[in-house]
């Protein structure tokens, strides 16, 4: 069953204008957090990928943030050098105004 299109609340609204009015720092918090988390074993980065993570600009690329009804959120590098965020990019998902969650978005 899909649910009927409606106008978002106001809480919604209310954080949508809040990450774009915040995006670029939003955007740099996120890539910190890949520069810290994606170094977790579990990611199987690479040591080349590894070396990107040091780069002043990681390759993490076109970034833009997506607000659902619930009032959750997330920016999605849509460009990523790194194996795991292909071919979709990499997700870095919002609680309020701090990233929770990294993940490479693939064919699954």
């Amino acid at each position: 069953m899909t649910e009927q299109p409606a106008p978002p609340q106001s809480a919604t609204l209310r954080l949508a204008h809040d990450v774009v009015s915040r995006f670029d720092a939003f955007v740099a918090q996120a890539v910190e957090y890949c520069r810290i988390r994606l170094r977790e074993e579990h990611f199987g980065l690479t040591a080349e990928e590894l070396d990107l993570l040091d780069l002043p600009e990681p390759p993490l690329g076109v970034p833009e943030a997506t607000v659902w009804a619930d009032q959750s959120w997330a920016v999605r590098f849509a460009e990523s050098g790194l194996r795991m965020g292909d071919p979709y990019g990499i997700l870095v998902t919002f609680d309020g105004t701090r990233p929770v969650d990294v993940q490479g978005i693939d064919d699954e």
